[in-house]
C-alpha cells in the first residue's frame, strides 16, 4: 500500500462531489424538522463502515455475479453523470423513498444519501485508479467533513444563504460531471487494452 496524497486529494474531491454533503443541507434541515434530531455521529459512522466495507468487499460481489471492476466502473460513470445534471440542471431524476424517517440518522441521511449509489459506484470506480490506503483516507476525510455539516447544518445554511448553497451545488455538478467522463473514458480503455 502506498501513500499518495495527490490520490488522496482527488479521491476526496471525488467522494465530497458525489456524497455533496452541502448540496444536501436543505434535505438534512428539513429531515431534522420532521424528526425532531438528527444523531450526526451515528449516521457518521453507518455511512463510513457502508463505504469501506464496500471498498473491500465489493469487487468480490461483483466477481461472485461475473461482472468486472471495469464493467461496473462504466456503469457507475452513468448514475455519476446523472447525478451531476441534477445538480446542475436542478431536476430530479433519482427519487428516494420517504417513508420511515423515524430515524432519519440512518435511513435517509446514512443510507443512501451519503452511502448510496453514487458514492458506492464511486469508491469501486476509484478502487480501479488507486490503492486502497488512499481511498480510506479519503473516506476518513469526508466523513469528517460530513459529521462537521450535520453538527452546523442550521449555521450553515445561514452562512450560506439559498443562493449560495445553489452556486455551491452546480460547481460541484461541473467537477462530477468531469469526474464521470474520466472514469467512463478509463473504464473503456481497460477493457479494450
Amino acid at each position: 500500500m502506498e501513500l499518495n496524497f495527490k490520490h488522496i486529494l482527488t479521491a476526496s474531491m471525488v467522494l465530497f462531489a458525489v456524497i455533496d454533503i452541502i448540496g444536501n443541507v436543505p434535505i438534512i434541515i428539513d429531515l431534522r424538522r420532521k424528526t425532531g434530531r438528527i444523531q450526526s455521529g451515528k449516521a457518521t459512522i453507518i455511512a463510513g463502515v457502508i463505504l469501506t466495507v464496500f471498498l473491500f468487499v465489493g469487487q468480490s460481489v461483483l466477481n461472485l455475479i461475473g461482472i468486472t471492476v471495469n464493467q461496473f466502473a462504466i456503469a457507475g460513470s452513468f448514475v455519476l453523470f446523472f447525478l451531476a445534471l441534477e445538480m446542475i440542471l436542478g431536476i430530479t431524476l433519482f427519487k428516494e423513498d420517504e417513508d420511515a424517517l423515524s430515524d432519519a440518522s440512518v435511513f435517509p441521511i446514512a443510507f443512501p444519501l451519503v452511502a448510496g449509489p453514487g458514492s458506492l459506484t464511486s469508491i469501486l470506480s476509484l478502487r480501479v485508479e488507486f490503492d486502497a490506503l488512499n481511498i480510506v483516507i479519503a473516506i476518513l476525510i469526508n466523513m469528517t467533513i460530513m459529521y462537521i455539516v450535520l453538527k452546523a447544518s442550521a449555521r450553515i445554511e445561514r452562512l450560506l444563504g439559498k443562493n449560495g448553497i445553489r452556486i455551491l451545488r452546480k460547481v460541484f455538478g461541473v467537477i462530477l460531471l468531469a469526474i464521470a467522463v474520466k472514469i467512463f473514458t478509463t473504464g473503456i480503455q481497460k477493457i479494450f487494452a
